[in-house]
C-alpha cells in the first residue's frame, strides 16, 4: 500500500509537457493560420505511461532550425546574390560595348561615303578653284568630319607602312635610309582607329651609292701597287718612296 500511494503522488506531482505548435498551416484543415493566437502554446497532458523530460533538461522546439543551418543558408543566398550581380554587371558592360561599336560602325559608314567628295575638294584646292563661299562650306564640312573622328594620313616623307599605304610606284635613291613615301597620289583616311581607305603612294627604297673611279682604282691598304711581272717580286710602296 505504501508503494502504491507513493506512485500515485509522483504521477500527480508530474508537470504537464508543453508543446509549442508554430506551424503556419493547420495540419487538420490545411488552411493558413492568420490569427496570432493560433500558434500559442497548448498544454497537452502527458499520457499515463509517457515519462516526462529529465530534470534540468529543456524542451527543444523541432520547428526552429539550428543557428548553424540558418547561417549556412544565409551564406548560400548571399553567394547567389553576388553571382547574379556580377553576371548583370558583365552583361551591362557587354551591351554598352556592343552599342558603342555599332555607333562607330554607323558613323564610319557615313564618313566612308563622303570620301569621294573630300577628294574633289582637295583637287579643287590644288587647282585654285576652292575660293569664296565654296571654300567656307568645304572648311566647315572637313572640320565637322575631323571633330567626329576622321583623320587623314599619307604625306611625303613618311615611312612606308604596307598596312595603311598602297604602293603604285617604286624607285631607288641613296638619299633615303629605307622605304619612304615620296609621292602621294591619293590621301588615305582612318576613323576611330579603323582604316577606311589606304593611301596610294610612290615608294623610294635605299640604293647604295656607287664608288667613284679613283676609289675603284685605289689599292686596298697593304696591297702591292705593281702586280708581279715575269716572276719578279712586287715592289712595295714604301720601298719606292725610299
Amino acid at each position: 500500500m505504501t508503494e502504491r500511494h507513493e506512485d500515485t503522488e509522483r504521477a500527480e506531482a508530474q508537470e504537464p509537457v508543453v508543446v509549442r505548435d508554430r506551424r503556419k498551416i493547420d495540419p487538420e484543415t490545411g488552411e493558413l493560420r492568420q490569427q496570432p493566437g493560433q500558434d500559442e502554446a497548448q498544454e497537452v497532458p502527458a499520457a499515463a505511461d509517457t515519462p516526462g523530460p529529465p530534470a534540468g533538461e529543456a524542451t527543444v522546439d523541432q520547428s526552429v532550425a539550428p543557428a548553424s543551418d540558418l547561417e549556412k543558408q544565409l551564406e548560400e543566398r548571399t553567394a547567389d546574390l553576388q553571382r547574379v550581380q556580377a553576371e548583370y554587371a558583365n552583361y551591362r558592360r557587354r551591351v554598352e560595348r556592343d552599342r558603342e561599336a555599332m555607333t562607330v560602325a554607323g558613323k564610319a559608314s557615313v564618313v566612308g561615303d563622303l570620301l569621294p567628295l573630300l577628294d574633289d575638294l582637295e583637287r579643287a584646292e590644288a587647282h585654285g578653284d576652292l575660293t569664296g563661299a565654296f571654300k567656307s562650306v568645304a572648311d566647315k564640312l572637313v572640320g565637322a568630319l575631323e571633330k567626329a573622328g576622321l583623320e587623314s594620313f599619307g604625306k611625303e616623307g613618311e615611312p612606308f607602312d604596307p598596312s595603311v599605304h598602297e604602293a603604285v610606284q617604286h624607285t631607288t635613291s641613296p638619299d633615303v635610309d629605307g622605304p619612304t613615301v615620296t609621292t602621294v597620289l591619293r590621301r588615305g583616311y582612318r576613323f576611330s582607329d579603323r582604316v577606311l581607305r589606304a593611301a596610294l603612294v610612290g615608294v623610294t627604297d635605299h640604293e647604295p651609292s656607287e664608288p667613284s673611279s679613283e676609289q675603284a682604282q685605289a689599292p686596298a691598304p697593304g696591297e702591292p701597287i705593281d702586280p708581279p711581272v715575269g716572276g719578279e717580286l712586287p715592289v712595295d710602296a714604301d720601298e719606292n718612296a725610299r
